[in-house]
């Protein structure tokens, strides 16, 4: 009777055993798998359709946000002091100006800036469908921004320490040569047609002009004090150079390199003109102000400011869709980017982006 009773309840114990594991099984098979990350963190699955990538400079990263959806979708670690930034022709790759000299600017005291971190210096190469950096090529001393080829062969860095411009390989950043430039380089920019590249000096308020095949100085142009970016009309006939310090625009005959006029830009002296672009059809021309916390927009025809949008707070990088419909500014101290509606000439929205956006690219 004991043995009888003995087997009952081992009997038992093995069917709620059998019957546990079977739960388990049935409750393992129907959760869902984790979903598989990018080596940026970021999830596989990512929505499709254009995305922005902003630099944050201070962040030492890249923030990718989602156009159609205003959302931040990734984040990619690319090195020190991210600033400017462009698209190769092909749109599959992104260039980065990274750098390891501290921050400066104006009025501050260099001597009591930590060393340059020099093994920081280069231009990091950040695939646009796998959202992760390649590799990060050399890009000279210092770089600030750079510019890429209309082939997709050269970039063009400006060598804010320098004083130079320098032309590499994009391929593996091998130097083609160096060009003095003036103080403190800052914007480079390739003119649409890809024969010159223009790269503005802060220190001599010069515009330098440099041939793209030969890298060779062709011509050098007066501008207004601290000249910060550059844009052209997309017929290559005009450029467009702000002058911070002065609240102008020189309006550049891209053709024979010499200024046509000086836009004077209306308000008080917090209006610093700084990052520039000109909508898709080369109507309008659109500045962010920086302190003067607004984008401005210029009549390209007539060379006046026709409207003004409030952004935020020290917007500085500027990107423009195809289409001509949207503009994006990188809003530094805020940390985020207002997209701006170019026809209502009104901030739809804000996304936060990372630790002190600097440059922003589009990519359709």
């Amino acid at each position: 009777m004991c043995v009888m009773s003995l087997l009952t309840r081992r009997s038992s114990v093995l069917v709620l055993l059998a019957a546990a594991a079977l739960a388990g099984a049935c409750s393992r098979a129907e959760a869902p798998a984790p979903a598989e990350e990018s080596p940026s963190g970021a999830p596989a699955a990512l929505p499709e359709g254009p995305r922005l990538f902003v630099t944050n400079e201070v962040g030492n990263d890249v923030t990718v946000i989602d156009v159609n959806t205003a959302t931040a979708i990734a984040t990619i670690p690319v090195g020190k002091r991210p600033r400017g930034i462009v698209l190769s022709p092909d749109g599959q790759t992104l260039y980065v100006a990274v750098s390891g000299t501290p921050i400066g600017g104006p009025n501050v005291d260099e001597s009591t800036l930590p060393p340059a971190d020099k093994k920081a210096d280069g231009i990091a190469v950040v695939s646009v469908r796998d959202l992760k950096l390649l590799r990060v090529i050399p890009g000279g001393s210092d770089p600030e921004m750079v510019a890429v080829s209309k082939d997709g062969s050269r970039l063009f860095v400006a060598n804010e320490d320098i004083g130079e411009a320098s032309a590499l390989n994009a391929s593996d950043g091998s130097l083609i040569a160096t060009v003095t430039v003036g103080g403190e380089p800052e914007g480079v920019n390739v003119r649409p047609d890809g024969a010159v590249v223009y790269v503005t000096s802060e220190e001599d308020n010069t515009v330098t002009v440099i041939d793209a095949a030969t890298v060779k100085r062709v011509a050098t142009i007066p501008v207004g004090p601290r000249p910060r970016s550059t844009a052209f009309l997309p017929d290559s006939s005009r450029a467009y150079v702000p002058a911070e310090n002065a609240g102008t625009i020189s309006v550049i005959d891209a053709q024979k390199h010499r200024v046509l006029q000086t836009i004077k830009l209306p308000g008080d002296n917090l209006v610093r003109p700084m990052g520039t672009a000109v909508t898709p059809d080369g109507r309008f021309l659109l500045a962010t102000t920086g302190r003067g916390r607004h984008l401005v927009v210029v009549d390209t025809q007539t060379n006046t400011q026709v409207g003004q949008v409030e952004v935020g707070e020290r917007p500085w990088g500027i990107a423009i869709s195809p289409d001509g419909r949207m503009a994006f500014t990188a809003n530094g101290p805020s940390n985020d980017v207002s997209f701006v509606d170019l026809e209502t000439r009104a901030v739809k929205t804000k996304v936060q982006a990372g630790d002190r956006p600097w440059g922003i690219a589009y990519v359709p």
